[in-house]
């Protein structure tokens, strides 16, 4: 196994990064719909892209993002990545990175996973919510290379997975892993209740969705308590493996280590000083009463905006030399 442990990007891929930047073009915006078919209900999207009109705001009832809607896309046979968020977000959750991807040549779309959004916790608890989260991403890139009003402008050999926290869950078994639904571990965790439908007996074990169209993927801080050392073997693509030095929310520093550990495939790990797991997440907006305390705060001396600045750019950078650009 070989692997890059750092705890910050190196200066030479941020300036690479800034000086893209300057380059950069604004992000279209659009939201779609994935239709409801025999693997699951509707799923509700959006799609980030390149666009050569400056940029606005969007507003999207809940919140504003920047951009132009429905913006012509500027260019052709694109890269894709799509992105999972975590336990109750939902497909604005890392718009900053999406923006950042989109305005130097990606298209990025984003989904809201049923039942363990911000809007709709119903299911978070559930065990359903972790064996149908795979088959989202794997429906939402049928739908990104299919019935999407972009499918033309996407090159299906060059397609990136981004995810965090539970997102991150989802990217691992995605890209190959299999959970080991038994680890004794999982009792003592934020997803006990799931647990206890394991322990009862009335999950029956079946395989979860890997999609080999997926080339490279960026995981940042996953919630693996499902995952055992072996359960990585089918790991086989570069991985961008993303840290936070405190964790939180039921990801341990140590699980995320036993990630990197155990993933076979060449990758790069990144453990970010001083950090909880929210850190992840975008600086809150002007309006933090909006969203709960716990994810807009950070350790005394953590400052998450520029953080971000070197994160997207690493993201960005990992990549590029991944997929390539247009």
């Amino acid at each position: 196994m070989a692997r890059i442990c750092r705890a910050v990007a190196s200066e030479a891929i941020a300036l690479a990064s800034c000086l893209a930047a300057a380059l950069a073009q604004a992000a279209g915006f659009r939201l779609v719909e994935v239709p409801s078919d025999a693997e699951g209900p509707a799923l509700t999207g959006a799609v980030w892209s390149p666009c050569s009109t400056p940029p606005g705001e969007i507003d999207i009832g809940r919140t504003a993002v920047p951009g132009v809607k429905d913006c012509p896309i500027d260019g052709d046979r694109l890269p894709l990545v799509v992105i999972s968020h975590g336990r109750g977000g939902d497909l604005i959750g890392h718009h900053d990175t999406a923006e950042a991807l989109a305005d130097a040549g990606f298209i990025v779309a984003a989904i809201s996973h049923p039942g363990d959004t911000v809007l709709d916790m119903s299911r978070s608890s559930d065990l359903s919510v972790f064996v149908e989260r795979p088959t989202d991403i794997k429906r939402l890139i049928d739908f990104m290379l299919g019935a999407s009003p972009v499918a033309s402008k996407i090159d299906p050999e060059r397609i990136g997975f981004f995810g965090f926290s539970r997102g991150g869950y989802t990217g691992l078994v995605v890209i190959g892993s299999d959970p080991d639904w038994a680890i004794p571990l999982c009792q003592r965790s934020s997803a006990a209740p799931a647990c206890e439908q394991i322990l009862r007996g009335g999950f029956r074990v079946q395989p979860l969705a890997h999609d080999p169209r997926i080339k490279a993927a960026v995981i940042a801080d996953p919630f693996a308590i499902f995952f055992a050392p072996a359960s990585f073997a089918g790991v086989n693509i570069p991985v961008q493996l993303w840290a936070s030095e405190r964790g939180g929310d039921g990801v341990t520093p140590e699980s995320v280590a036993m990630v990197d550990k155990n993933i076979p495939a060449n990758h790069e790990y990144y453990v970010v000083p001083n950090s909880g797991h929210f850190a992840f997440l975008p600086p809150c907006s002007a309006a933090p009463a909006q969203a709960p305390p716990e994810l807009c705060t950070d350790a005394p001396g953590f400052d998450r905006a520029p953080f971000h600045k070197q994160f997207d750019a690493d993201v960005l950078a990992f990549f590029s030399a991944k997929l390539g650009k247009r």
